[in-house]
């Protein structure tokens, strides 16, 4: 069997350090994952591939996490999305312009982030019954 059953998940994060970590640690956790450092980069994917979660960081340079999220919402409905930031008020922003959105603000332990990803897959599995 070639295909891939793992949940695929599209890592969108400017800081490069940041985007490494957080993909090893949901890799180690059985996902697959692609990174991007920005927003413009992501979209492209978004549009050709499959996605199960759009993991973005909200502030990065071009396009923000929350118009990337919004694209996303365009180009392929089904894709849950999850915020990380640093941000406190950029996280106020998020959950107004995005309401299904997950948020999770740095800094968290890796273990918070991948408790957090697997919620989200949960409830699609919740609501898919």
């Amino acid at each position: 069997m070639t295909e891939s059953t793992a949940l695929r998940i599209l890592l969108a994060e400017d800081e490069e350090a940041m985007r490494t970590y957080l993909g090893r640690a949901l890799e180690k956790a059985g996902y697959e994952v692609v990174s991007v450092d920005r927003g413009t980069a992501a979209v492209p994917l978004l549009e050709a591939e499959h996605f199960d979660l759009l993991l973005s960081d909200i502030v990065m340079p071009e396009m923000d996490g929350i118009e990337l999220a919004q694209r996303c919402n365009e180009v392929s409905p089904a894709t849950k999305v999850m915020f990380i930031t640093g941000f406190a008020a950029v996280t106020l922003k998020a959950s107004r312009e995005q309401p299904t959105a997950k948020v999770l603000s740095k800094p968290f332990h890796l273990r918070d982030l991948v408790l957090e990803v697997e919620r989200v897959f949960e409830d699609q599995a919740q609501a898919s019954l």
